[in-house]
């Protein structure tokens, strides 16, 4: 798969230029739009989410990645299905490699994040807390003398508020989650027992490729039962830091950042060049994307097993997402179609 992203400059050129930043389809209703994801609320319940190449960082969209939407959402799938026995996920199916039509769901306002080392580079992050003299970051107690990228005496929840976009998440302790309501105790305890399974799930099956799960985010809605269910993505290099375990210890020991293929790889490149909370983030080379594209790639055959199969260069992904949603979705594409805002406002 490396051969497919690697050539000369003007194989560089053509694969950024490849690259599917617009996902904005009029033809659908009540459109809303994330950093990274398109979505549409069809008046029946479901939920249409169609992943772009677009790479945000430090709550900011910075430039776009090939291939990217593709490695999520096929990422995504393979831990879906391998994940389902623990807790229902929001999938209905895959109608293209960039997009997943789900069951729409009352959002709960908390992301559960797990983590089994000290290590990270955003606000939110426990060890820029930790450097800074914080022993006890969101209710959880840690001993003197960690260094960074160290694993922790076990693993732990940092949980935090859902931030609007444009606007940062905010660190929160499970007391503070049921002091304001934000959820019941019970709500809470099921969240929590819910994430940690998850994670043993994940970090067992990464484990077994050669990959360590360093920590993970997950997002949980109701349905219309009021049951929890899993949302968003899952164990993705979006969502998710994994190391390489071969050279883990080494690379420790030297004081050396661990091989990754996720997304801290972009943001240590930034956090080298500027402080990306107070600095303009400087242009990221063409080059630089194509090596980050690399890694999810990578990230994406390692964990699964499977080859990745990139998209045809001949064919925007753009023009093949629309075609595949006009087979899925007939009732808005098709000759009869009722019009976007046919049953709902949008």
């Amino acid at each position: 798969m490396t051969d497919t992203i690697t050539g000369g400059k003007s194989s560089t050129t053509r694969l950024a230029n490849a690259c599917f930043t617009d996902a904005r389809f009029p033809e659908l209703p009540n459109h809303t739009a994330g950093k990274v994801r398109e979505s549409y609320d069809l008046p029946d319940g479901r939920r249409v989410m169609i992943a772009t190449d677009r790479q945000s960082a430090f709550d900011q969209v910075l430039a776009a990645v090939p291939f990217k939407g593709q490695v999520l959402t096929q990422t995504a799938r393979f831990w879906f299905d391998r994940t389902a026995d623990i807790c229902p996920n929001h999938v209905i199916g895959y109608p293209d490699p960039n997009v997943i039509v789900a069951r729409r769901l009352d959002m709960l306002p908390v992301e559960m994040v797990v983590r089994d080392y000290l290590t990270g580079s955003t606000e939110t992050s426990i060890w820029p807390m930790y450097q800074l003299g914080a022993r006890t970051l969101y209710g959880v107690d840690l001993p003197d003398g960690l260094v960074k990228n160290q694993k922790l005496p076990g693993t732990i929840l940092t949980p935090t508020t859902k931030a609007a976009q444009g606007e940062h998440d905010a660190p929160i302790t499970p007391k503070d989650i049921v002091a304001r309501g934000l959820l019941s105790r019970e709500q809470w305890d099921d969240l929590a027992c819910i994430s940690l399974a998850l994670f043993a799930r994940g970090r067992d099956i990464a484990a077994k490729n050669g990959l360590i799960l360093v920590d993970t985010k997950y997002e949980f809605g109701l349905d219309g039962d009021g049951r929890i269910t899993l949302a968003d993505e899952i164990h993705t290099p979006d969502s998710s830091r994994y190391w390489k375990a071969g050279s883990y210890a080494a690379r420790l020991a030297e004081g050396r950042e661990p091989e990754s293929l996720d997304k801290e790889f972009l943001r240590l490149w930034i956090s080298a060049r500027c402080d990306p909370y107070k600095e303009p983030i400087p242009e990221i080379p063409a080059e630089t994307l194509i090596e980050f594209s690399g890694r999810y790639i990578t990230l994406f055959e390692t964990v699964t097993g499977l080859a990745f199969e990139p998209p045809s260069l001949d064919e925007p992904v753009r023009s093949r997402v629309l075609r595949n949603l006009r087979a899925a979705l007939p009732e808005y594409f098709g000759p009869n179609a009722r019009g976007p805002t046919d049953g709902a406002p949008r």
